[in-house]
Formats: C-alpha cells, sequence, structure tokens
C-alpha cells in the first residue's frame, strides 16, 4: 500500500509517467421491442425485456496529474489483450517516456508474462524495460486511481442498455474526448502519513 501512496506523491514527470490502468466488463443489451421516443409530456418508454448480447471488456489507463485518460473496448481479456494494450500505451500514447510507472490490481494477466507470452523476447523485454510496476495490495484496489474513472465512465457513459460493441466503442470514445478537452487533473490526497493512522489495524503489531 504505501508503495502505490508514495509513487501518488511524485511530481509529474512526462519522462516518468505515473499511469493508472484497470479493467472491467460491461454486458451487452440490446432491445427485444424498439423504445417510443419521447413525446410532449411524456418521456422515453422502454420495454422491460431485452436480449443480452455477450459481454464486452473494457481496458482503462488515466495519467492523474495530466488529466488524460485512454480506454479501449474489446471482445475478451486474455493475456494477449493486456498485453496489446500495453503496447500501444507505451509506444502510441507514452513514446518518449523513458519509463512508464504503472499502478495496478495484481491480477493474473497483469504481468510481465504476459508481453512474454504474446510478442518474440527481444521485442517483449523492449517493453518490459519500460515499465516499472507497482501492484495494489490484495483487496486494496480502491487505492487505483483508474478505478475511480472506470466508476465515473459507469455512472456517466455505459448507464444504460448499449447493444453491441461498436455502438460502445463510439459511446466510449465520445466520453473520452469530452472528459480529456476538460483535462482536469486529479489531486490525490490520502498519504502514507494518513495511511499509518486511519488504517494502523492494517500493520503488524510489533
Amino acid at each position: 500500500m504505501e508503495d502505490v501512496l508514495e509513487v501518488y506523491r511524485l511530481p509529474h514527470d512526462p519522462r516518468f509517467p505515473v499511469v493508472c490502468m484497470d479493467e472491467s466488463s460491461k454486458q451487452l443489451v440490446g432491445e427485444v421491442t424498439a423504445p417510443i421516443p419521447l413525446a410532449p409530456g411524456r418521456g422515453r418508454i422502454m420495454d422491460h425485456e431485452y436480449v443480452r448480447n455477450g459481454v464486452a471488456t473494457l481496458f482503462v489507463e488515466i495519467e492523474p496529474l495530466a488529466g488524460r485518460r485512454h480506454v479501449e473496448v474489446t471482445e475478451r481479456r486474455t493475456r494477449q489483450d493486456w498485453a496489446q494494450f500495453v503496447r500501444a500505451m507505451l509506444q502510441e500514447r507514452y513514446p518518449e517516456a523513458i519509463k512508464v510507472r504503472l499502478v495496478m490490481d495484481n491480477l493474473n494477466t497483469h504481468g510481465i508474462a504476459s508481453l512474454y507470452d504474446t510478442f518474440p523476447p527481444a521485442e517483449a523485454r523492449r517493453l518490459a524495460d519500460r515499465l516499472e510496476i507497482h501492484h495494489t495490495p490484495k483487496h486494496g484496489s480502491w487505492l487505483n486511481i483508474a478505478e475511480i474513472e472506470l466508476s465515473a465512465l459507469s455512472g456517466q457513459c455505459l448507464n444504460r442498455r448499449i447493444p453491441d460493441i461498436t455502438s460502445m466503442q463510439r459511446e466510449v470514445a465520445a466520453w473520452q474526448l469530452h472528459r480529456n478537452q476538460r483535462g482536469a487533473p486529479i489531486n490525490w490526497r490520502f498519504t502514507t502519513e494518513d495511511a499509518r493512522i486511519k488504517l494502523t489495524r492494517l500493520y503488524p503489531k510489533l
């Protein structure tokens, strides 16, 4: 826990950006009967019946001090999907960074081994050398700022029926553009000193 909190205290440095990453899933839900549109004095009417069209995976990354985020919607959440997301992050979104300080949970797909499962050894090593990974502790996913961003995404964009992955990608891209244009950085205030006072029960008794 303290490792992640100390990372959050670092000043903004484009050469060593702090990036938080998380993933989630969202069910694709279609309509059985087309909704009746808005009319004067009456809201949109939707049938309670729906059809399930599978599940989409959302990969979210956010650079808190820059107020910049990126979201990808995929059909799966395999090691290869995570590895491809990380490579795009390093090569396309942070090509000038010496190392990306990556904060994420300890999910079995979130690790250097996934790079080696996906790319030739030389490429995997090159990517791994540009990562400084900081895992949140077990039951400590609340420390991951990307989880907060996922909550905002769910409440502002995904809180309705979305029938297919193409529609979800379009909706998420519009939400991402709007959030990035605002460009508001995230000011994380919970410190190591706070943890030692408020979460003293989590520390060993010596």
